[in-house]
């Protein structure tokens, strides 16, 4: 067990010394992370980045760094600080950084992507900074797999690496709610989290899905909590019955799951205590969001069974080759980024610096009680478990995690003709495509002057190929009954009355109401009434294009507790991604 004294500097030093000195994260980088490598294990996968080209310079010094969204901002200033000090390469190409935020997915397609393609075009990143090492190893093993095969000594893309901010993942739940649970009289785990959302229906938590850093290590957190340990988790732990019923105990108290953390705390600025009680983030997120002076504080709970830390490694891609001057900027990036002065401003934006010798506690530090944290805290650290571990525990998870009802509800209008129509299909066959757990219950309903087809309801290892095949031969012409789709789905969810499956209806129009039965108000005062008598029904919305009724769809999302999103034909399917994480 890693316990540390509260306020120790043995503590860091165990922490950040371990990591570099023993490589855990980097060992565990090779995990087969089943969802991720799926997803980018083509050529072809397709990304919502359109970052421009680098110059077809040779000797360009100029380094594009992807970085995650919730660092966009420190590292935007950061790179500013490092190019206004005009550093010269040996051939008098000034030094450059360029930052180009995108999330973690879409930066290991991107860095996949150039690195598989032909011919000598310039690539878009040299760089990646995400918030884990573990999608830095799953790019290498996806890289090995395509281009490796009969190779003794596996080839990589990822070649040096520097940590230079790390933030351990802690449960943000609003102070009220804090008090509750019991802090800070006493410490708090996964087991306060799921006896307070059983004792009372009202109660709403959540994590991100496993493709993101923040869900993939509360997960394997709450798998070593069941396995009563800290450390050396193996393979048999984790399928011990034991340990997978202590996991679905409180992986089906979660209300919904979700994408990033950067999502949920837009959400949680916009509408406070109605979204959601507590939810999994990094502590820095606990920290910036504090420092806004919100009407309510966040507290940052660090499990008492241990925690697991983002280490934001910044690494270069060693394919496609950077040339000389870049690696050479490269460098000169990671000194800058560990100077003390840097190190400094980096604990000053919430994170724990890499150096060591600066104190958590000291002087100007935003790691104080008043923003929610404690920087004596995790009294545990847990340790990355290995490659294997890793990968059956993102597997597993789909057998452990709160299972799903959720009904598509689909446009057919006639001006979804042509291109709109081709696009929404292939939205969502992506979505299907997400959706790895055969547990999963989907259904299809689509509309246009009336509900026209009704794909019932079922788990996804019966009905996956006919959902496909009704999504492909979909056909536009007619009206809008958007209001009449939405209560059909509604209805028959209700009529389930499933409290133990997140329910839901994802919905999608490019058009305005016009033949619908049912009034929008009657809509809303059943959503509301149906939702307060019993397993509630929650809405995410799509408004397709300029012309689709975003107040139709916003009020139906706001009576649900859910979101409405817009979308046109360039990220419609990003948006469907997006949404499936929730599920």
């Amino acid at each position: 067990m890693i316990r540390h004294s509260r306020g120790s500097r043995s503590f860091r030093v165990a922490f950040l010394g371990g990591l570099l000195a023993l490589g855990i994260l980097l060992i565990a980088c090779c995990a087969v992370t089943l969802s991720l490598s799926r997803s980018i294990s083509k050529v072809t996968s397709t990304s919502s980045s359109s970052a421009p080209t680098m110059p077809t310079d040779p000797h360009s010094a100029m380094l594009a760094v992807a970085v995650s969204p919730e660092k966009q901002a420190l590292l935007q200033e950061l790179a500013g600080r490092f190019n206004d000090r005009r550093l010269h390469t040996p051939d008098g190409k000034v030094m450059t950084v360029e930052i180009r935020a995108m999330d973690s997915q879409t930066m290991l397609d991107l860095a996949l992507r150039q690195a598989l393609a032909e011919g000598n075009e310039p690539a878009p990143i040299q760089a990646l900074n995400p918030d884990s090492s573990l999608w830095l190893g799953q790019l290498d093993r996806t890289y090995a797999e395509q281009v490796g095969a009969g190779e003794t000594i596996a080839p990589r893309i990822i070649a040096d690496t520097v940590r230079y901010a790390v933030s351990p993942i802690v449960i943000a739940a609003w102070e009220p709610v804090a008090r509750d649970l019991g802090w800070p009289d006493r410490p708090v785990g996964w087991r306060d989290i799921q006896r307070k959302a059983r004792a009372d229906p009202g109660f709403k938590w959540n994590h991100a899905s496993t493709s993101h850093a923040s869900g993939l290590l509360a997960t394997l957190a709450e798998f070593y909590a069941g396995a009563g340990k800290v450390r050396d988790l193996t393979v048999e732990d984790v399928q011990a019955q034991q340990t997978l019923d202590y996991v679905a105990a409180i992986e089906h108290t979660v209300r919904y799951y979700g994408e990033s953390e950067t999502a949920i705390l837009e959400r949680a600025r916009a509408e406070g205590r109605q979204f959601l009680d507590a939810f999994v983030v990094q502590e820095q997120m606990v920290v910036q969001f504090n420092r806004e002076h919100p009407p309510e504080r966040l507290i940052a709970i660090y499990p008492v069974e241990g925690t697991l830390w983002a280490d934001h490694p910044l690494a270069l891609l060693e394919q496609p080759g950077p040339t000389a001057n870049q690696r050479r900027t490269f460098q000169a990036f990671r000194e800058f980024l560990l100077s003390p002065e840097v190190q400094r401003q980096v604990l000053a934006a919430g994170y724990r610096p890499a150096d060591l010798s600066i104190p958590l506690d000291g002087k100007g530090s935003p790691l104080t009680a008043a923003n929610g944290v404690d920087p004596t805290q995790p009294q545990t650290t847990l340790q990355i478990p290995g490659p294997a571990v890793v990968s059956v525990v993102q597997d597993v998870w789909w057998y452990t995690k709160r299972h799903t009802n959720v009904f598509l509800v689909v446009d057919a209008s006639g001006s979804m003709r042509g291109e709109k129509l081709e696009a929404v299909q292939q939205a969502l066959h992506v979505f299907l495509d997400q959706i790895k757990g055969d547990r999963e219950r989907v259904g299809l309903i689509v509309f246009s002057h009336q509900v026209t087809y009704i794909e019932p309801l079922a788990e996804l290892g019966e009905n996956r190929i006919q959902l496909e095949q009704a999504i492909d031969r979909v056909q536009a012409g007619g009206n809008t009954a958007l209001l009449d789709a939405v209560r059909t789905a509604y209805a028959r969810l209700r009529r389930l009355g499933e409290a133990d499956r997140i329910n839901a209806i994802v919905v999608m129009t490019d058009g305005k109401e016009n033949a619908s039965g049912v009034s929008l108000q009657a809509l809303v005062e059943e959503i509301q009434q149906g939702n307060q008598a019993g397993p509630p029904v929650v809405i995410f919305a799509i408004a397709y294009g300029r012309d689709a009724d975003y107040d139709v769809l916003r009020a139906l999302a706001e009576a649900s507790g859910g979101q409405v999103r817009q979308g046109d034909l360039d990220t419609i399917r990003q948006l469907y991604k997006v949404l499936s994480s929730y599920f």
